[in-house]
């Protein structure tokens, strides 16, 4: 097929499984609780039940405009990404001479240039699907902090829909979290273009990355500090 090699199957295999992988390992239980994902699902829980204590909650739509803007930021780059891609697949032959020239590049086939192009084109559609859905759930999340009543005259249903925006605020950060982890591994699908064992490494290299910025970087410690703080002043 295409000229697929058993490297090539082998590292495109590697690539998906290592993806899927860590997108359900990095949100799942088997992560544990000190994790970006984990401890910033509950900064929001904690930053919901301060905004039940404002009248004025012009801060709360504030930072969900700028989250919501981020995520539409993202969702338009992955549009003019996918526009560049289609483009090289309608001038493959000239992109095939001009990848050639390069000293690190391995071609093959014109058909297996055309796979690995519209594999990427795959990454980033994933990507602009899950940066789109971010920021219509970030969207939703304003309109029910908005629709809370004024910290005086606070109810049950308030206190329930503050908790509920929450959840639909954690739920769009794993969809943006996803867009973003594409981009990384639609970054080291670009190695392919130079050898499959290329691939294969480079996704390696990407796990360690996410994996070391989610799970045990300088932000995450500070984050946590920040709990405990606020925990001990209690």
């Amino acid at each position: 097929m295409a000229d697929f090699s058993t490297y090539d199957y082998l590292a495109i295999i590697w690539f998906f499984l290592c993806w899927i992988g860590y997108n359900r390992y990095s949100e799942s239980a088997l992560a544990g609780e000190e994790n970006l994902v984990t401890v910033m699902a509950e900064r929001r829980t904690a930053w919901m039940r301060q905004m039940l204590l404002r009248d004025n909650r012009i801060v709360d739509i504030q930072i969900l405009r700028g989250l919501s803007k981020s995520a539409s930021f993202f969702a338009s780059t992955s549009i003019l990404v996918l526009a560049g891609l289609i483009a090289v697949l309608g001038a493959t032959d000239k992109a095939i001479e001009l990848v050639r020239a390069l000293p690190v590049s391995a071609i093959g086939s014109r058909e297996l240039w055309e796979i690995k192009i519209l594999t990427l084109i795959v990454v980033f559609v994933y990507a602009f699907f899950k940066f789109g859905w971010a920021m219509r759930q970030l969207n939703y999340c304003a309109i029910m902090v908005g629709a809370v009543g004024p910290a005086a005259d606070l109810s049950d249903a308030d206190r329930k829909r503050a908790e509920n925006a929450a959840k639909v605020s954690t739920i769009a950060s794993l969809h943006s979290n996803r867009g973003i982890r594409a981009y990384y591994f639609g970054l080291a699908l670009l190695a392919w273009h130079i050898h499959p064992i290329a691939l294969m490494a480079s996704t390696l290299i990407v796990v360690l990355v996410l994996y070391r910025r989610e799970f045990h970087s300088r932000t995450l410690r500070f984050i946590l500090q920040d709990q405990l703080t606020g925990e001990a002043s209690k």
